[in-house]
């Protein structure tokens, strides 16, 4: 028995057991004893996780083909198949707030979407890692200064170390996807608390980069700042100029500007 890979899932299944191992190998281990695994399919990158003592293995999963096929072949993980979709699960009921790591082959059509979700539970995950469309792998560790740095650049490395590990390419996969893929590792910062208000750091970076070609000064013209703060020198800059701790230092103006009004 063999799943059938399905096109409204995004799904393309791995079958390259050395860059399974590569993937599994991604993983300090460092303050964790959980690993979920988005998406595991027939469970090539599974088996790898399944191998490694330092931790337990779960996998989160919505398609029920899969969910039969990992249940037949990987009789002692059953137990740890959680037929949810992880961007509809509530993640602080899987581990009991305890710390757990995150890896897969994400499906790209969601694989955006998987990385917020992250980011909005990052209390809980100090690393993450998997693989996605290159592009999107490439854009999250981008710095400052190019033109695919954008906003889930600053967003995620708010938060997280982010490091682009190697490529792949399509013909690992069935079927094989149109675009290369990248994997990527996020590590949690030790201080991942930010000096700003945090829902107003968001704003100020969508907003930005929603017309990023402009300066700043014209871009952030939404947020009703005072003549006074547009002024100052950060908003002669385009955001793609800005590194994150800008974008936490200009947060922190505009903050201060809303204060005075």
């Amino acid at each position: 028995m063999s799943v059938r890979p399905k096109k409204h899932l995004g799904q393309h299944f791995l079958k390259d057991e050395n860059i399974a191992q590569k993937i599994a190998d991604t993983l300090s281990l460092n303050g964790y004893k959980n690993v979920l695994e988005i998406g595991p399919g027939m469970g090539v990158l599974t088996k790898y996780l399944l191998s490694k003592n330092e931790f337990t293995t779960h996998v989160i999963e919505v398609d029920k083909e899969s969910i039969e096929y990992l249940k037949s072949n990987y009789i002692k993980l059953a137990p740890r198949i959680i037929e949810k979709d992880f961007l509809n699960c509530d993640l602080t009921t899987i581990f009991q707030e305890n710390q757990f790591a995150i890896i897969g082959n994400f499906p790209y059509n969601i694989s955006t979407q998987i990385v917020f979700k992250t980011l909005e539970n990052r209390t809980l995950i100090p690393e993450f890692s998997g693989m996605f469309q290159k592009e999107v792998a490439q854009r999250i560790c981008q710095k400052e200064g190019s033109k695919v740095y954008g906003i889930l650049s600053v967003l995620v490395q708010a938060f997280y170390d982010a490091e682009y590990l190697f490529s792949v390419p399509p013909n690992v996969f069935s079927p094989p996807p149109k675009v290369e893929s990248g994997v990527l590792r996020l590590t949690r910062k030790e201080n991942f608390d930010l000096p700003c208000d945090e829902k107003l750091f968001f704003k100020v970076v969508k907003t930005g980069f929603q017309q990023r070609r402009k300066t700043l000064r014209n871009s952030l013209k939404t947020l009703n700042l005072s003549d006074n703060l547009r002024e100052d020198v950060i908003f002669d800059k385009r955001p793609e100029q800005l590194s994150v701790k800008e974008f936490i230092d200009l947060s922190i103006l505009i903050q201060e500007d809303i204060k005075k009004q």
